[in-house]
């Protein structure tokens, strides 16, 4: 663990929504960390041939998914751009692919202000338990606690490939 990452490891003796936090919040220090260490056009490469994430596809991926699940899902808000007008309904892998086009400062940006946005979403609500106005996956409402698990999987899912695809550009 870098200095930097050891300045976002969780309090050991936190609630558990301070725990899911601040876990939720070490990963995506950890995201910016790997995209910022890049130069644009290591962001844009298929690093790896047998995949087509690049680090960018990877970032902007996780951009979305915060604000999917927090903005849209558990805080009942509409997606902001660039979501509201991709065409995610009929390009499979949108947030992916357009990755190629954004340069590494654009991408943390991003990132940066989903998880700003998340982190206000996760604020407002009173409880973990609080469910989600839209319900998701066709099988009915998720809580705050799920969500926030569930980003605590995809990102750290995420980020174990944002390191292969990173130290393989560079």
């Amino acid at each position: 663990m870098s200095a930097s990452d050891a300045q976002f490891y969780p309090d050991l003796d936190a609630d558990e929504r301070t725990t899911l936090s601040q876990f939720l919040d070490q990963y995506r220090h950890r995201v910016i960390a790997r995209i910022t260490g890049l130069s644009d056009e290591q962001a844009r490469t298929r690093s790896i041939p047998a995949t087509a994430m690049r680090p960018g596809g990877v970032v902007k991926h996780l951009a979305h998914m915060e604000d999917h699940w927090f903005t849209a899902r558990i805080g009942g808000g509409e997606l902001p751009e660039p979501w509201a007008s991709a065409p995610l309904d009929t390009q499979q892998n949108w947030d992916f692919v357009s990755a190629a086009d954004d340069s590494v400062a654009e991408l943390a940006e991003l990132y940066e202000l989903a998880c700003s946005r998340s982190r206000d979403v996760a604020g407002r609500l009173p409880s973990l338990d609080t469910t989600a106005p839209r319900p998701s996956f066709g099988k009915g409402p998720v809580t705050l606690r799920w969500v926030m698990v569930h980003m605590l999987e995809e990102t750290a899912c995420h980020l174990g490939h944002l390191d292969l695809l990173a130290d393989a550009a560079r």
